[in-house]
């Protein structure tokens, strides 16, 4: 190797090292897991986020979209079917293993017209598997969901309203 060659190699490598940095995303701090419980899995969702349209709760004369429940399945990074999502929060794995959330932290998404990321803790947890030693359930990377931003009236009151969207649950707690 000449000399003279290793400033452009270093030069291309830290290119090739920050470009990587650049598109790894930042988890904010309200996000961070506290302690030091292991990585039980990192799934992708893909799915719904399904709104009603209901009367405002500070206002019953206006008609709002509330969120009902969101309806997800669930990848692993390989592509591989993992299990679902659904209202509680609930995640529910192939294997039958469930963990039931409850939001303790949320951060806007840097994605516009995207739902919130979100730490969540385990408030229950059910069967032997997958899902039986997580502690703590982190949401990010989130694109879609939101409900649209045009209030909803009176004459669709009960209606459903299903958002696309795509997200990653990152698990944490004991193996």
């Amino acid at each position: 190797m000449k000399l003279r060659s290793l400033p452009r190699m270093l030069r291309m490598s830290v290119c090739v090292v920050v470009a990587g940095c650049a598109t790894a995303p930042q988890v904010p701090a309200p996000l961070h897991v506290p302690g030091s419980p292991g990585l039980i899995a990192d799934l992708h969702a893909k799915g719904v986020q399904i709104y009603e349209c209901q009367p405002a709760k500070n206002d019953p004369s206006r008609f709002e979209w509330s969120f009902k429940q969101p309806e997800a399945a669930l990848f692993t990074k390989g592509g591989r079917s993992a299990g679902k999502h659904y209202g509680g929060p609930t995640w529910e794995a192939n294997d039958g293993s469930k963990v039931i959330g409850d939001v303790v932290g949320r951060s806007e998404s840097p994605k516009p017209e995207s739902i919130p990321w979100l730490l969540l803790r385990a408030k229950a947890t059910f069967g032997h598997g997958l899902f039986s030693g997580v502690q703590y359930v982190q949401r990010l990377n989130t694109v879609g969901g939101n409900a649209p931003a045009i209030a909803c009236r009176p004459d669709q009151a009960g209606q459903q309203l299903r958002a696309n969207y795509t997200a990653d649950y990152i698990f944490y707690g004991m193996k």
